[in-house]
């Protein structure tokens, strides 16, 4: 090398390869640094960034929500089929459009209305229709968010309220879509009809080989046999790891002692507070009242109207605030706390009413107790027992052995369709059914299958144990069901022909009562009849057809599986529309509010517009578990 460089050509060579050597590494050297680094940001709206882990966030409760709707579970692909990604991406892009509108406009939220924004939430609402405590920590612990962190959000969201509702709150409802709308929905008709019934298609003769043959080799698809396979499968729950003999009476009572409130009535306080700016101003108004001034005196002297005065009733554990819950559950009755130093500023804390408690005893309960333990510790030892199952299975031991090894029930089922149904069309019982039937039909006999995990936590084990392939079924194994089927289509036919044939002689003048006696029918009336809605002969399908036809018309439908109306339109009417009447109030509210939705959509539209928006599709990507 060193001899190759002391010459012009072979310092030509040497820089060459140096030259290509420099540039490999700039493209994929380099280039691999840039690109290994993962993007953080999945969208910026004008100033605000959209990162990938509240995407993520945002895309795994919406998957799971649609999961506990459904009672499936959904797969990436399937997501992305629905577009589950992209909604929840547009979802926030429109929140951050209004808050930075919101932020630009100089919008803020008071810290009072915050908090009673979150003791308004039906979400944190317990059975009894009051703020929850308990339910509130549970679902900041769900979202994975701090209390901090959650009312920071609550205020951002408060705000963006405020501003869709200053868009749209005040809109006037056009008065022809106002009674389009009304009579659309109160217009009722009444028309004279008589029905056709199957003896009134004629003699239907036995159908031919031949014709049997050609109405098969038609239709041979819906006469397949599905394919069935059978299977094994071995559920594990928080029910089946459960053992409550093992609840000891000291853990049962323990239990009691913290969560009384679950077994009666906990003691109840109806509570008022007043707010104020500061510390100073609370320790004044609390010395009026030591010198003889009554709570509601000094809410009068602050103009505190009684809908802020009134905090609500409430159990200790439901109150949004410790500090506010401490001082009023040391109140007597119609006593007022000191200045407290509350989350939002100091208050002074008044207790009106006490409901006292109503619990039952440790012995009522203690069965249900043990049960509630165990089941809890019959989820935390799920994955243990998931391991545990796993590495046996991984040593090639059969899912019998397993099952009884660990006492659960192995269930032998011998044959199931792509629809989880048996040979007789019954649905088969299989937790979480529709996710476990699609792996079954994506697995095969002998293939070492994954567990499925369960929508409550849990997971299935199966084994494909035999599969019977679909396969065409021959006219000799259904002949009765393709005659059956041939002599309906014949009749429902004839019907039709028959039904055509008889409105146009309506059409043509005759009476209706003679086109019926002449089909040997019989002449109804109906009256009042309303959209979409059966009434006596005449089904749901069969009155909206009615309402297509113009009044003095004549038409004819389907009203049955097996039967055929024919009908003439008599009269057609639309209540008056009374501006102060409540129909015309909920009709006035709906499209109110189908209007101001369309408004906002359109002002996010151009908001978005002007501050600009990009995404990552990368980012997306990796924020919803797609390939990179």
């Amino acid at each position: 090398m060193r001899k190759a460089g002391q010459g012009l050509i072979g310092r030509t060579i040497i820089a060459i390869f140096f030259g290509l050597l420099i540039v490999s590494f700039a493209i994929w050297g380099i280039g691999d640094i840039f690109r290994a680094t993962p993007p953080s940001t999945v969208a910026r709206v004008g100033k605000t960034d959209i990162p990938v882990e509240a995407v993520r966030n945002a895309y795994n409760n919406e998957l799971q929500r649609l999961g506990r709707q459904f009672r499936t579970v959904i797969s990436p692909e399937q997501a992305r089929l629905f577009g589950i990604d992209q909604q929840v991406l547009s979802n926030l892009v429109n929140e951050a459009v209004l808050s930075e509108e919101a932020h630009k406009l100089g919008l803020s939220v008071s810290d009072q209305l915050v908090a009673r924004s979150i003791m308004d939430d039906p979400t944190f609402r317990g059975a009894d229709g009051q703020f929850n405590r308990a339910l509130f920590d549970q679902a900041l612990r769900n979202a994975s968010l701090s209390e901090a962190g959650f009312v920071r959000e609550q205020r951002g969201a408060v705000a963006r309220i405020h501003l869709a509702e200053a868009i749209a709150g005040d809109l006037t409802v056009p008065a022809a879509a106002r009674d389009a709308m009304h009579r659309y929905a109160t217009e009722r008709r009444a028309a004279s009809y008589f029905v056709l019934t199957p003896a009134m298609a004629g003699d239907v003769p036995v159908p031919t080989t031949e014709q049997l043959q050609s109405f098969f080799n038609e239709r041979k698809a819906s006469f397949q046999a599905p394919e069935y396979r059978a299977i094994s499968f071995m559920a594990l729950d928080a029910a089946s790891a459960a053992k409550p003999d093992t609840v000891s009476d000291d853990e049962a009572r323990q239990r009691y002692e913290q969560e009384k409130a679950k077994f009666g009535t906990p003691e109840k306080r109806t509570i008022q507070q007043i707010a104020f700016p500061n510390q100073q101003e609370a320790e004044a108004a609390f010395n009026k009242i030591k010198d003889g001034a009554t709570f509601d005196s000094i809410a009068q002297e602050r103009n505190v109207s009684p809908q802020d005065l009134e905090l609500g009733t409430f159990t200790k554990s439901e109150m949004l605030d410790p500090a506010v819950a401490d001082a009023a559950f040391s109140l007597e009755q119609g006593a007022t706390s000191g200045p407290v130093a509350g989350r939002f500023g100091p208050v002074l804390v008044h207790v009106t009413k006490i409901e006292p408690e109503a619990v039952r005893s440790f012995e009522e309960v203690a069965g249900e107790i043990r049960a509630e333990i165990a089941q809890t510790k019959g989820r935390e030892q799920i994955e243990d027992i998931h391991d545990a199952i796993e590495d046996q299975r991984a040593s090639a031991k059969p899912l019998a052995d397993i099952a009884k090894e660990k006492g659960l029930k192995l269930v032998q089922v011998p044959a199931i369709d792509s629809q989880g149904r048996d040979k007789a069309g019954n649905p088969v019982d299989i937790p979480n059914r529709d996710a476990v039937v699609k792996a079954v039909f994506a697995s095969d006999i002998g293939v070492d299958n994954e567990p499925l995990r369960t929508t409550d936590g849990g997971y299935v084990w199966f084994d494909v144990t035999g599969i019977e392939p679909s396969r065409e079924k021959t006219l000799d194994e259904v002949k009765d069901q393709v005659t059956t089927q041939w002599r309906e289509d014949e009749i429902s036919r004839r019907l039709a022909d028959k039904a055509r044939e008889l409105t146009d002689r309506i059409e043509k003048g005759e009476a209706l009562e003679a086109v019926a006696q002449s089909a040997g029918a019989e002449a109804k009336n109906a009256a009042d009849l309303a959209r979409n809605t059966a009434k006596d002969d005449l089904s749901a399908d069969a009155v909206t057809r009615i309402f297509s036809v113009p009044v003095g018309k004549a038409g004819n439908t389907a009203t049955g599986t097996d039967t055929r109306a024919v009908f003439k339109v008599t009269s057609a009417t639309v209540p008056p529309l009374v501006a102060t009447a409540q129909e015309a109030q909920r009709v006035e509210t709906q499209l109110r509010n189908g209007m101001g939705d369309d408004l906002v959509n359109q002002y996010i539209a151009q908001i978005r517009k002007d501050l600009g928006v990009t995404i990552n599709q990368q980012a997306l990507r990796q924020a919803t578990g797609g390939e990179l």
